[in-house]
């Protein structure tokens, strides 16, 4: 395959890059032989400000050592103080190297700088707003040599940011643009094999424009003998900034933007030939960098000029490349768009996009519990639009997908694009775990299933067509499932790292993937239910609870903001006999599977702050047919009188099993202390009379108990503020009534 040159374009010469005193040297004298450098990362630099300090302290962070790796930081002509803060990094740290240059533009040239100064086997494309997983390189590295790659892929998490997902869904040892969604990543953040590059001539596209990254890995995907997938570890974390200066959020030139989109599908045509494979590929870029533009808040946030000029360039460029199989591959929803896309329907696509703005996925927690060391959780989802269920209509032999708006809309929309018949049984539920501190994406094994629910016959009625000769039959789609998270697995080769992690339902399907956090609306059993677990060897404390929204999250370790309420139980803690004969027993809610020796109980006496530490035991007990768990211990020690407060500890702690991926919490945040106590509002008096102690706990209501809201609460703002307007209101009829009418 010949290297990928930007082809020639007509600049003004403020457009014009200025070309970079930098001296490219010969690949053939940038040897990769005998160097020891495993990997070479590259970092195009261009004004990042303080976002660059993520990515250079996730080099830093590296399991892979020093001496195996190198970074090359290429300063494109940077006006802030990077270039700066990029010398002193040099100094300090022989490893990371810096390369300056004048301005170029955008990231081709960077990047084919740093491949030309590459010592590594293989070199990674960093950009300088992102950062990577602290074993990416020794991890990609090693996966690659195990399999002979030329291309790694390893897995994204996106903070603000869009990465690919069912490209991630399973590791690919190898994988083709046949058999995997490999055109689903064209973002250049892999690793590639050196000598594989510099073989095939592979290298960016130099200066402003766009999609310069498709081009590219596209060209690499085709060219490859063997490109891999790691998907069991978060190799990489593609950040949003928050002021949005990202270069790809930068305004589209469309017709610049449409013809660097037509080199990546020169590509394609030169290395496939007509028919279905050829038609899958090119639906990437119809479905993601087309169709995804006219739709919902991207095109209702558009200005209308720069609407009307995105739509003719898409109509171009379909007609000019697409044939009838890249649409028909698509789901009814997009096959809609396109239709409307392709008769220049701006009007109709803008009524589309206003309908499909407001469908969400609507999911249901119907139970969870514990089951064999894994949570299981009962979930049943459905599309809503407009807070109603999505329907579907039967008509003949087909399910069509109807959208509710005026028939003028959809006019000229052929039946066999609104055809789901194929598509219903392909919808999917997946129920997924996001950390809450990096993004980090997990898919949870689900066995799900699809049942069709009829609406009432008014609503069958009203579907039907005036010409159908029958009445449609209306019905809704609704998923039911079970989801199985196991956190030693489910983060693929280990444990799921500490931290907490939010519980997400996806329903795909039909055109549409939507997410909603699951939990808060739920069954009573599934609140019920919902509590902690002591797993794993290292033992750790796996608590579900709900979050200020009412939403399920698991947290790993003990992050949880009131891990005290979360472990007692309604049954209060007592004291049987009389010390130093007398035991301790305190109910919680946690569930272990076996008695556990290494726990204890410790009393810190209110006054003199006098420490009594306890030995107890873990063990699980029923309590009115509700497992739950007993920590036990003898008062052997003659207590002195008086109040103690009252912390537990479930198990002694062992080694961190946390990822080295994960940023760590700040000590402030843990609730149990460095010996593993976890303090509950409860306390223990000691009388001074030879009586038993008693416990005292903060207990709060239950779910199913009556909240009386009237009971001495402040009136709520709206009946105040309408108590003030109704006295104005009388004020200003008495200076009316007092006013003397003037005489005409």
């Amino acid at each position: 395959m010949t290297g990928l040159a930007s082809k020639p374009t007509d600049r003004s010469p403020a457009e014009t890059p200025v070309e970079s005193p930098v001296e490219t040297p010969d690949p053939a004298d940038v040897s990769t032989q005998g160097s020891g450098v495993k990997v070479s990362v590259i970092v195009p630099v261009y004004n990042p400000g303080p976002y660059l300090e993520d990515c250079i302290n996730s080099l830093l962070r590296q399991s892979l050592p020093s001496t195996e790796f190198e970074a090359i930081f290429v300063d494109d002509g940077s006006t802030d103080d990077s270039p700066a803060r990029l010398d002193a990094l040099s100094a300090a740290h022989p490893h990371l190297r810096v390369i300056h240059q004048e301005n170029s533009g955008w990231s081709g040239k960077p990047r084919n700088v740093g491949i030309a100064h590459a010592r590594g086997e293989y070199v990674f494309f960093v950009d300088n707003d992102d950062w990577l997983g602290d074993e990416a390189l020794e991890r990609m590295y090693a996966f690659a040599k195990e399999n002979g790659s030329d291309v790694v892929v390893g897995k994204m998490a996106g903070k603000g940011r869009g990465v690919p997902r069912e490209l991630f869904r399973k590791t690919y040892p190898h994988a083709t643009l046949s058999d995997a969604p490999l055109i689903d990543s064209l973002t250049p953040h892999k690793m590639f094999r050196k000598e594989f590059l510099d073989e095939h001539g592979l290298r960016f596209p130099e200066g402003r424009r766009r999609l310069e990254d498709h081009v590219f890995v596209t060209a690499a995907y085709f060219a490859a003998r063997t490109v891999s997938v790691l998907s069991d570890y978060v190799c990489y974390y593609h950040v949003r900034r928050d002021d949005a200066s990202n270069a790809g959020f930068q305004r589209l030139e469309h017709k610049e933007y449409f013809a660097n989109l037509r080199e990546a599908l020169d590509i394609v045509e030169a290395n496939t030939e007509p028919g279905p494979l050829r038609d899958r590929l090119y639906r990437r870029w119809f479905r993601q960098e087309m169709l995804e533009r006219l739709r919902g808040r991207r095109l209702l946030h558009a200005p209308d000029e720069d609407r009307r000029a995105l739509l003719e360039e898409i109509r171009l460029v379909c007609s000019e490349r697409f044939g009838p199989g890249v649409a028909a591959g698509l789901p009814a929803a997009q096959r809609i768009i396109g239709s409307l896309a392709m008769a220049g329907r701006l009007d109709a696509l803008v009524q589309f996009a206003e309908w499909e703005e407001r469908i969400r996925t609507h999911a249901r927690l119907d139970d969870l519990g514990w089951h064999g060391g894994t949570l299981r959780l009962a979930v049943t989802a459905e599309l809503r639009a407009n807070s109603a269920p999505m329907t579907f209509t039967h008509r003949g032999d087909r399910d069509l997908l109807l959208p509710p708006l005026p028939a003028e809309a959809l006019e000229g929309v052929a039946e066999d694009d609104l055809d789901t018949t194929d598509r219903l049984p392909m919808a999917r539920l997946d129920v997924i775990l996001r950390a809450r501190g990096n993004a980090a994406e997990f898919f949870v094994p689900v066995a799900y299933s699809g049942v069709r629910k009829a609406v009432d016959e008014s609503a069958t009625a009203a579907a039907a067509g005036p010409s159908s000769g029958e009445l449609d039959e209306q019905f809704r789609l609704i998923l039911q499932g079970e989801a199985e998270i196991d956190v030693s697995t489910v983060a693929g080769s280990g444990a799921l790292a500490s931290g907490v992690w939010d519980v997400t339902v996806r329903l795909s399907g039909f055109g549409w993937a939507k997410d909603t956090r699951l939990g808060a609306v739920r069954a009573t059993k599934a609140t019920e239910n919902c509590v902690p677990a002591i797993l794993g060897d290292p033992p750790r404390i796996i608590t579900p609870h709900w979050t200020n929204h009412a939403n399920l999250s698991l947290d790993v370790g003990d992050h949880a903001i009131t891990p005290g309420l979360e472990l007692l139980v309604k049954s209060r803690p007592v004291v049987a006999g009389t010390p130093p004969e007398a035991t301790l027993t305190i109910p919680l809610r946690a569930v272990v599977a076996e008695p556990r020796s290494d726990a204890a109980i410790r009393l810190v006496h209110d006054g003199s702050g006098k420490v009594a530490e306890l030995n107890a035991e873990l063990a699980p007990a029923v309590t009115d047919g509700t497992a739950h768990s007993e920590l036990c211990a003898p008062l052997i020690e003659q207590l002195d009188p008086g109040r103690y407060s009252v912390a537990v500890r479930l198990f002694r702690p062992g080694a961190s099993t946390a990822s080295r991926g994960t940023k760590k919490k700040k000590a402030k945040n843990r609730v149990a202390d460095a010996d593993g106590f976890i303090s509950l509002p409860a306390t223990l008096t000691v009388p001074t009379r030879s009586r038993p102690p008693v416990v005292d706990v903060l207990t709060r209501s239950g779910p199913d108990e009556t909240f009386d809201a009237t009971a001495a609460a402040p009136p709520p703002v709206r009946d105040r503020l309408a108590r003030r307007g109704r006295r104005l209101a009388r004020r200003i009829r008495r200076r009316l009534v007092r006013r003397p009418v003037r005489q005409r």
